[in-house]
């Protein structure tokens, strides 16, 4: 190693101040170190350790001569007062109206399109069933695939801010689109003739290509709104203040609650709306509403703050894959924590409230932090005569890229547990619904004939999800407060685990009542035709613990995957999220493939033909539950294992005690 590596490794440049997008400096002293790990079976107790230490020494200039250079620090420290009062007045709770707004309407939009689009080409474009289905399943993969796109452009090119508001306006054109080729009757084929002897006239070609360019605009927009919105709500909290810290924890429960309601009100009034009064209302009044949150949403540019992007994280873990790789014969003794390269000044636009420190997992990718000959290049700059050492991050990276990675990777197995659960809640959508569609739906029998659409049980997922999120906020977590000493009540990954516990007890409970209403179709003569002697009620308690299993692992998964990923990647995790619900309905489509496979009978009999009281759905639903529970099993010995990121942060000046710095160790076990 070169004199001038070492003197690089031991006497890092200095770290500059991180930024907001505008300038807005922020002057940070001291630290906290929140270095976490999650052990099971230890009630999630929080220990706080704090120690007083002497403040951070200062470099003093010589004495000047003049009144000029105390002048000019004076106005230098008032400017700085400024930034950082600025600064301060950004964000916070009241952006929250404005940041909800756009999200209920956008929730309005696309539940309210989707959740009847099935009827609208079928019965208005008088499509066929399986060209139907086609598209509605092709438009649910490329709104999947299209978040990973609108993530990486908020990351690394254009900021979370103007992702959101150009993802909308492009959201915003394709309702209004498709709310036109609706209330138009230009834009679809003739109706039906009753009793006609001619089939159906089906959409012209160019009448589906309007409706395929408003469903891509639909898909793009879609893309781009659903990855940022919740990391740019989570983001108007500054992590560096305890205070707003905590608020940033409630957030993502009345972001879910907000999320929820506008569902429920989607697949209620808005499908009343189309079915009775007529698509052009029952689509214009979302687009309507989009309209007027993107607006708003536009309104609040002022009061936001605004991270400025910060490159390409994929760029930067593949730098640090190669680098590693690159020294694979470094000899590990050469590996050790003092010696690896830390450099607070080209980490700082990557590292706004906190730097990663290092930790022993993983140790492959320490390589990649040390320093060899040639890793360092001399740069020169127009205010020092001397040379500057910087890395070739090809060739060498910093301890916080190494732990980025290092990061992502321990994030990947909690990341993969939540796809089981999404595989077990999209039963809702199917078989949920054959099982409605067979059993008395009235909705209350001997009094009224009036019957609840089959589609519209979901209803009581929502309220069932709802309420629990209300009861959660209100009353859980202060009670769970006082034991556990967690400001949030239980950390996320208990969250996760009670939801996955309570998804297993929902499809168990499934079997159990299809069991229950295959029996009443048998004795009440009605399996081949008519209405099961049995109430749709019974199918509640499935519905509904679906409901609580979605309010406690959705939640928490999705505040799992914005605090883990690495500052610069929350975007792009909040992608994975949206990912990881996408490929639950891909793992759901190839278990029932599987399934019609293994238990092919002669005749063509299997447990799910198209007459589910021939087949045998509850065995169905238990392979389910045993699946459920695997991934139970699973995602303990995962969330035992997990190894919080640990991050040095720094803290905001107001907050520090006497002038002094203020270590913080908390360890959640």
């Amino acid at each position: 190693m070169s004199p001038s590596s070492r003197a690089a490794v031991m006497d890092p440049p200095p770290r500059s101040q991180p930024t907001v997008e505008g300038g807005e400096e922020r002057r940070r002293h001291g630290c906290v170190l929140a270095s976490q790990q999650w052990q099971g079976g230890g009630g999630g107790e929080e220990h706080r350790r704090r120690w007083s230490v002497l403040p951070s020494r200062e470099v003093v200039a010589p004495p000047s001569t003049g009144m000029g250079t105390a002048t000019t620090e004076a106005a230098m420290a008032v400017e700085e007062a400024t930034k950082t009062t600025s600064s301060r007045k950004k964000g916070g709770l009241r952006t929250m109206p404005f940041i909800f707004a756009n999200e209920v309407a956008e929730k309005l939009a696309v539940v309210g399109f989707s959740t009847n689009m099935l009827t609208y080409l079928t019965q208005e474009l008088h499509m066929p069933l399986a060209k139907a289905a086609t598209t509605l399943t092709n438009f649910g993969g490329t709104s999947a695939a299209t978040p990973l796109i609108g993530a990486f452009l908020a990351d690394v090119c254009i900021g979370r801010f103007w992702t959101i508001a150009g993802a909308s306006v492009i959201y915003q054109i394709g309702m209004a689109l498709l709310t036109v080729s609706a209330a138009l009757p230009q834009f679809r084929p003739p109706p039906c003739k009753p009793g006609g002897a001619t089939t159906c006239q089906e959409a012209a070609p160019w009448q589906l290509a309007v409706l395929y360019v408003s469903l891509l605009l639909n898909a793009v927009g879609a893309g781009g709104y659903r990855p940022c919105v919740v990391a740019f709500g989570a983001d108007q909290f500054d992590e560096s203040r305890a205070a707003e810290r905590a608020r940033s924890w409630g957030f993502f429960n009345w972001y879910y609650f907000c999320n929820g309601a506008s569902m429920l009100l989607a697949v209620t009034a808005v499908v009343y709306v189309q079915d009775n009064v007529g698509w052009g209302w029952g689509l214009g009044v979302p687009a309507a509403c989009m309209g007027l949150s993107v607006a708003a949403f536009v309104a609040g540019y002022p009061m936001y703050r605004r991270m400025e992007p910060a490159g390409s994280p994929f760029t930067r873990l593949a730098q640090v894959v190669v680098a590693a790789f690159r020294k694979r014969r470094v000899p590990k003794r050469e590996v050790h924590t003092a010696r690896l390269y830390e450099n607070d000044e080209v980490d700082a636009p990557i590292s706004l409230y906190g730097k990663l420190i290092h930790t022993d997992q993983l140790r492959f990718f320490d390589r990649a932090a040390v320093v060899t000959d040639g890793d360092l290049i001399t740069t020169t700059t127009t205010d020092a005569s001397s040379g500057k050492p910087a890395p070739n991050p090809w060739r060498l990276s910093t301890v916080h890229r190494v732990e980025e990675l290092k990061s992502v990777i321990r994030m990947g197995p909690i990341w993969a547990a939540g796809i089981l659960v999404i595989m077990a809640s999209s039963n809702q959508h199917t078989f949920f619904l054959q099982q409605a569609s067979t059993m008395d739906r009235r909705l209350a029998p001997g009094h009224t004939a009036f019957q609840i659409p089959a589609g519209s049980m979901t209803v009581f997922t929502l309220l069932a999800m709802l309420i629990t999120l209300f009861a959660y906020d209100r009353a859980l977590v202060p009670l769970a407060r006082r034991y556990t000493g967690l400001d949030r009540g239980i950390s996320y990954l208990h969250r996760m685990g009670v939801g996955f516990a309570v998804a297993v007890l929902a499809t168990l409970v499934a079997g159990f009542v299809e069991r229950r209403r295959r029996e009443a179709a048998f004795a009440g003569g009605t399996v081949d035709a008519g209405t099961a002697p049995m109430s749709a009620y019974w199918l509640v308690p499935q519905y509904a613990l679906h409901g609580v299993a979605e309010a406690f692992t959705s939640v928490g998964h999705l505040e799992f995957m914005y605090d883990q990923a690495p500052e610069s990647m929350r975007s792009t995790a909040t992608a994975l999220f949206w990912l990881s619900i996408s490929l639950g309905s891909y793992v759901s489509t190839a278990l029932v493939g599987a399934v019609h496979r293994w238990t092919a009978g002669p005749g063509g009999a299997n447990w799910l033909p198209d007459n589910i009281n021939r087949g045998r759905l509850d065995y169905f639903y238990w392979v389910v539950t045993l699946v459920q529970v695997l991934n139970l099993v699973y995602y303990v010995i995962c969330a035992r294992r997990f190894t919080f990121k640990p991050v040095q942060m720094h803290k905001e000046e107001d907050e520090e005690m006497n002038g002094g710095s203020l270590v913080e160790l908390q360890e959640k076990v």
